[in-house]
């Protein structure tokens, strides 16, 4: 107590307690800061990525990618290429095998297509960029099934017509017969089939016509025609022949004139002949005729 109570003392006490305890904190303080050195080492050693690493690596995926999908793009392209040549291919062989002839007409009345049995039935070796009126020049209707039942025509209208018909009414269907003279001047009878061609909005992209040859079968008509006018001319004969014949027997059976009995005789013997003449030379041509047809319907 008496050393407590002695300033200079106490105060040198103090002194050393102070530079004591700075001490400790100044070693406590070290040891941190070294501490906190070896940590700062230790995260500085240890490999990280830097902003120039991280970049490129990513783009490197993302180029990859792109290729992958690229390449799936191709692949996919080329499978539709090939499809869309496939389907050409074979709507191009379906038209040209077809027995009928098939013109395209756009929608401002130009031939797009044309398959070879058109071109061969029209006589044309080309029918691109060719309007209706220079393809059938003035060839007019002859029958029509019109889109209406009750539509009739007073005057004959001409082919070319009922395609424009089609393209401005946007009628869905017209058929028509016509006969038709070819560049090189053959007569030819052909039934036409006109439709539209619509879009899948509804928009009209042209029109198409069907067209079949028809020739041998209208000759054939006509000869028919021509053989029942001729079967009824021929009617007519024989009953005015057999009428002969049955007033000459008659009279011949009632005379007693010998004269005149050798005269009906011969004029019986004459009307046979003629009659046996007339009706050989009309089965010989309708027999003839009959041929023809059987021969026209089996090509």
């Amino acid at each position: 107590m008496k050393l407590l109570a002695n300033p200079i003392l106490l105060r040198a006490m103090i002194v050393l307690f102070c530079a004591a305890f700075a001490f400790v904190l100044g070693l406590i303080f070290i040891r941190q800061l070294r501490k906190n050195i070896a940590e700062a080492n230790d995260f500085s050693a240890t490999p990280s990525p830097s902003l120039e690493t991280l970049p490129l690596h990513l783009y490197n995926t993302v180029i990859q990618q792109l290729k992958q999908q690229k390449h799936e793009l191709q692949v996919q392209s080329q499978a539709e290429q090939h499809r869309a040549r496939t389907s050409e291919n074979f709507s191009q062989s379906v038209l040209s095998n077809l027995s009928c002839g098939v013109l395209v007409f756009g929608a401002n009345g130009l031939v797009k297509t044309a398959n070879p049995a058109a071109k061969a039935i029209l006589g044309f070796a080309s029918t691109t960029g060719m309007g209706p009126e220079d393809i059938f020049r003035g060839a007019a209707v002859s029958s029509a099934a019109a889109v209406l039942p009750d539509e009739t025509r007073d005057e004959p209208v001409p082919l070319a017509e009922e395609i424009h018909a089609v393209l401005r009414e946007d009628s869905k269907r017209r058929q028509a017969e016509a006969e038709y003279q070819t560049p090189a001047g053959e007569q030819r009878f052909i039934a036409v089939t006109v439709s539209a061609v619509p879009a899948v909005d509804g928009t009209l992209l042209g029109v198409a016509c069907l067209i079949n040859d028809l020739t041998e079968l209208e000759q054939i008509r006509r000869q028919q025609e021509l053989q029942g006018e001729i079967s009824a001319e021929m009617a007519l004969q024989l009953r005015t022949s057999l009428a002969t014949i049955s007033g000459y027997a008659q009279q011949l059976a009632n005379s007693r004139d010998p004269e005149l009995a050798l005269q009906l005789a011969s004029d019986i013997a004459h009307e046979a002949a003629h009659l046996d003449r007339s009706l050989g030379g009309f089965l010989t041509s309708k027999q003839a005729a009959q041929s023809a047809a059987a021969s026209g319907s089996g090509n």
